[in-house]
C-alpha cells in the first residue's frame, strides 16, 4: 500500500466543485465562481462579460450563482475563453444569447478539432493518469463538449469595449494550450490568464502532461512571462484559486516560477552542449532551495526533457534503434530467457529495489512482465516497484503519481486473476 494518493494532492481541492458554494466578489465589478476551472463575471450597466464558463455540467448552476450575487439576470454581451479545454469553455451555451459575442485565440478551433479527432486515443490515456479519480464504468465527457459558435478569433491582439470598459486580448500560446490568451482590463491593470502558468499558482507550469498533449514552448513562455510582468499588473486572476492582489505579490510569485523555469532551461542547454544524454540531464536537474515550487503536475526533469526535445526533436542520437519501428521490447523475451528466466530477472529487480534503486528495478521488471505476465512472483515484484516509485513522489507530483496509481491498479487486477 502506498503512502500517497492523487486524491490527497492540493490540485484536488483546487478543482473541487461545490454546487452550494456561492459566487464571490473580487472587487466591486468582478465576481468569481469556484469550479473545475473558475468562471468570472465583469458586470456593466450596458452588458456583462463572462470569462470562462465552467464545464457543460456546471454552467447552469454557475449562472445561477452569478445572478444570485448581483441580484439580477445576466446580460451577457461577450464571452472570453482563456483556452479551449472543456472545463474552461464547455458551459458556453448557458451564457450565450443571440447577440453575445464570443472570443478565442486563433488556434481555438484547430485545438478543438484535434481533440475531437483524437478522442479515441486520448480518452484511455486520460484514464491512465486519472483512474483514482474516475469511478469504474464512468466515461469522461471531455470529448463531447460542443464548440462555441460563432467565435471571433485573433492572432496576436484584439480589443473590444463593453459598458464603457476596454478589454485587450493577447495571445499567450506557450501556456497550457496553444490557444491560450490573456484578457486584460488595461485601465485597471487587471489580467485574466487562465492556466497559462499552470493550474496551481506557484508550481511549475505544466509544459508536458503525462496524459499526452502538444508540448508547450519553454523559451516562448519565458518571453510571455517577461511581457506580462512588464505591464505591472495589480490584479492577476488565474484559472484556479484566489486572485493574486498587488503588483508586489504578483511579481514575487511569477518571478520565482520564471526563475525556476529559466534555471531548468539553462541547465538543460548546458548539458546538451556538453554532449550529455537526455536521461543524464533529467537526473541532474535539482532546483536551488530558493526556487523550489509548490507541489505541481510535473517534476523538473520532465521540463528538462521538454526543453531538450523542443530544440533537438525526438531522435536523441543515443541509439540507432531510435530510428526504427521495432521497439526494444521485441527482444526482451530472448534476453530474459538468456538471463535465466523471468523469475531470475524479477529477483534482480527486487535486489535493485531493496538497494534503493527503483528506476533500475523498473527496467528489469518491465522485461520480466513482458516475458511472463502470468507469473505471480514476477507480478508481486512489479507491484513493489510501482509502490516504491509512488512513495518516492512524496505525493508532490500529481501526473506522475496518477500514472503510477494506474499501473498499481492494473498490476493488482492481474494478481487477483492469478489467485
Amino acid at each position: 500500500m502506498t503512502r500517497f494518493r492523487t486524491l490527497d494532492h492540493p490540485v484536488i481541492k483546487i478543482i473541487e466543485w461545490d454546487p452550494a458554494r456561492p459566487a464571490e466578489w473580487i472587487n466591486d465589478h468582478i465576481a468569481m465562481v469556484y469550479a473545475t476551472s473558475n468562471a468570472y463575471l465583469v458586470t456593466g450597466e450596458d452588458g456583462d462579460v463572462v470569462i470562462n464558463t465552467g464545464t457543460t455540467q456546471q454552467s447552469a448552476r454557475i449562472r445561477e450563482k452569478f445572478e444570485a450575487l448581483i441580484g439580477r439576470p445576466l446580460n451577457v454581451a461577450a464571452i472570453v475563453f482563456t483556452q479551449s479545454h472543456p472545463d474552461h469553455m464547455g458551459g458556453w451555451q448557458a451564457f450565450a444569447g443571440r447577440d453575445t459575442r464570443m472570443y478565442g485565440q486563433k488556434m481555438f478551433a484547430q485545438i478543438c478539432a484535434e481533440r475531437n479527432m483524437l478522442g479515441g486515443f486520448f480518452t484511455p490515456r486520460n484514464y491512465n493518469v486519472l483512474s483514482a479519480m474516475v469511478p469504474p464504468g464512468v466515461t469522461h465527457a471531455w470529448f463531447e463538449t460542443p464548440d462555441p459558435s460563432p467565435l471571433t478569433t485573433f492572432s496576436e491582439e484584439l480589443e473590444f469595449e463593453v459598458s464603457g470598459r476596454r478589454y485587450r486580448l493577447v495571445s499567450m500560446s506557450a501556456g497550457e494550450t496553444l490557444d491560450a490568451l490573456g484578457a486584460w482590463l488595461p485601465e485597471e491593470k487587471t489580467v485574466f490568464t487562465g492556466n497559462w502558468a499552470g493550474a496551481i499558482q506557484g508550481a511549475l507550469p505544466n509544459f508536458y502532461t503525462a496524459r499526452g498533449d502538444r508540448e508547450r514552448s519553454i523559451p516562448a513562455w519565458l518571453k510571455q512571462c517577461d511581457a506580462l510582468l512588464a505591464e505591472k499588473p495589480e490584479l492577476l486572476i488565474t484559472g484556479h484559486e484566489k486572485p493574486v492582489v498587488g503588483n508586489a505579490a504578483i511579481n514575487a510569485q511569477l518571478s520565482k516560477v520564471r526563475a525556476a523555469v529559466q534555471f531548468i532551461h539553462d541547465e538543460t542547454v548546458k548539458g546538451m552542449n556538453a554532449g550529455k544524454p537526455v536521461g543524464e540531464i533529467m537526473a541532474s536537474i535539482a532546483l536551488p532551495r530558493e526556487l523550489e515550487p509548490r507541489e505541481g503536475r510535473c517534476p523538473p526533469g520532465w521540463i528538462a526533457r521538454a526543453v531538450y526535445e523542443e530544440y533537438a526533436g525526438w531522435f536523441h542520437q543515443e541509439l540507432t534503434s531510435e530510428l526504427y519501428a521495432t521497439p526494444q521490447s521485441a527482444v526482451w523475451g530472448e534476453l530474459v530467457e538468456r538471463a535465466g528466466g523471468a523469475e531470475e530477472v524479477a529477483g534482480r529487480a527486487r535486489r535493485h529495489l531493496e538497494g534503493g534503486d527503483p528506476e533500475r528495478a523498473l527496467h528489469l521488471i518491465e522485461m520480466a512482465v513482458h516475458a511472463a505476465p502470468e507469473s505471480r512472483s514476477v507480478r508481486e515484484v512489479e507491484l513493489a516497484v510501482y509502490e516504491a516509485l509512488a512513495d518516492r513522489t512524496e505525493g508532490r507530483i500529481f501526473d506522475l503519481l496518477g500514472w503510477l496509481e494506474g499501473r498499481i491498479r492494473i498490476t493488482r487486477e492481474a494478481l487477483g486473476k492469478l489467485a
